[in-house]
């Protein structure tokens, strides 16, 4: 099927890009490592001893920096749904994470660890249609939210990739309603005309059990 004008252009962009041509030189999986790297510098969300969950993390970029971080002292957890070559110190499962029984093998791999920090840069199969894209990112950022609440200790921090556009303020109020700070990070390896922005939840509250 030959490619339309903005394929060609889309393709044309990402060449040029200088985080994939920085990518590529020194090595990362993606340019998304960069976007990790100027949130980390900034907020130092990882250190070393931490066990971390990374939702969405094909081809890895974000694992291999949370893998080099913690050097050997820490574990990460990556999930996606699609195949992930493998990378030291991470350990991969591979599946639908709206799925239970994935989510059960997750549990099964962190064998009741506490998990220190969950970041996601999961994105749902994009369509091109506002309409239809928005919903689905936000679908999943609400179940990274939950999972994020379940699994994370008391004071665990959540960092997550948010689309601008409708409900993401709801969102935005859950991530406030679970965290004691809620901060919005836009890196500077994140493309200007995106409408992806970060939201970075800093120490998990504690859940009231009363009714």
């Amino acid at each position: 099927m030959p490619k339309t004008a903005s394929s060609k252009r889309w393709l044309q962009r990402h060449i040029n890009d200088p985080y994939v041509q920085k990518a590529q030189r020194e090595g990362m999986r993606s340019r998304a490592a960069y976007k990790l790297l100027e949130i980390q510098e900034k907020d130092r969300l990882i250190r070393r001893g931490q066990v971390i969950v990374d939702l969405g993390a094909a081809p890895g970029g974000w694992s291999q920096v949370a893998a080099r971080i913690l050097d050997g002292r820490g574990r990460v957890i990556a999930l996606d749904l699609l195949p992930m070559d493998s990378l030291a110190g991470v350990d991969f499962i591979q599946g639908d994470f709206r799925e239970d029984a994935v989510l059960r093998q997750m549990r099964e791999v962190l064998a009741g660890a506490a998990v220190d920090l969950v970041i996601s840069d999961m994105l749902p199969n994009v369509t091109g249609v506002a309409a239809v894209d928005q919903p689905k990112s936000i679908y999943l950022c609400e179940l990274a939210l939950d999972f994020a609440r379940e699994c994370l200790k008391p004071g665990g921090d959540f960092l997550v990739k948010v689309y601008q556009g409708e409900g993401f303020e709801p969102f935005l109020r859950e991530m406030r309603a679970s965290f004691t700070k809620v901060q919005t990070r836009k890196p500077e390896a994140s493309r200007s005309i995106s409408r992806e922005v970060y939201l970075l939840g800093r120490g998990k509250r504690v859940q009231s059990t009363e009714n």
